[in-house]
């Protein structure tokens, strides 16, 4: 399922496509997470999903508020600047990127080493993957986002005694990078 998710959103040239991507891989790791009926993956797993789950919808509402607009639902035609910031924002919120991180710390914490390291890199593929290829109205927003998450990373890391919150922290940084 993750992996299929992943290849549907890099194949894809249409939102809703990619949006679907995006879908398959939370509803595939959900279980993964949730597997060791442990209290703190129950809550983990729950914030995951909530904040994954808005993520999508700002996706699939600015997606259809560029279809209004300029008739199109090609990824590579983002030509307004208001669907291209919220898709920006909310491919920001999926992957983790400051200001809107506080979700990555805590969920990793609440996960085993292993499903934190599938978290950190192969659910970040596909969304990265479409914030590269949308033509940024507002560089500067990009920009910005990879400077905060530079410094929130760095900052956040240090006087961390948990190694998943250290983990999480080096992510977010390394994803301003």
């Amino acid at each position: 399922g993750l992996g299929l998710g992943t290849t549907i959103t890099f194949a894809s040239s249409h939102w809703l496509l990619a949006w679907m991507g995006l879908e398959m891989n939370t509803l595939a790791i959900i279980p993964i997470m949730a597997h060791l009926h442990h209290p703190r993956a129950v809550e983990a797993t729950t914030k995951y999903f909530l904040t994954q789950a808005t993520a999508a919808a700002m996706l699939l509402f600015a997606s259809t508020t560029n279809a209004w607009l300029t008739g199109q639902w090609d990824i590579q035609q983002m030509t307004h600047p208001l669907p291209v910031t919220m898709i920006t924002l909310a491919l920001a919120l999926k992957i983790g990127l400051a200001p809107v991180h506080s979700w990555l710390p805590e969920v990793l914490q609440g996960l085993d080493l292993t499903t934190g390291l599938i978290l950190s890199t192969w659910q970040k593929l596909a969304p990265f993957a479409l914030l590269l290829q949308i033509y940024p109205a507002n560089s500067a927003l990009l920009i910005i986002l990879g400077l905060l998450s530079t410094l929130v990373g760095g900052w956040g890391g240090l006087n961390q005694t948990q190694l998943r919150k250290i983990l999480a922290y080096s992510s977010i940084a390394h994803l301003g990078w």
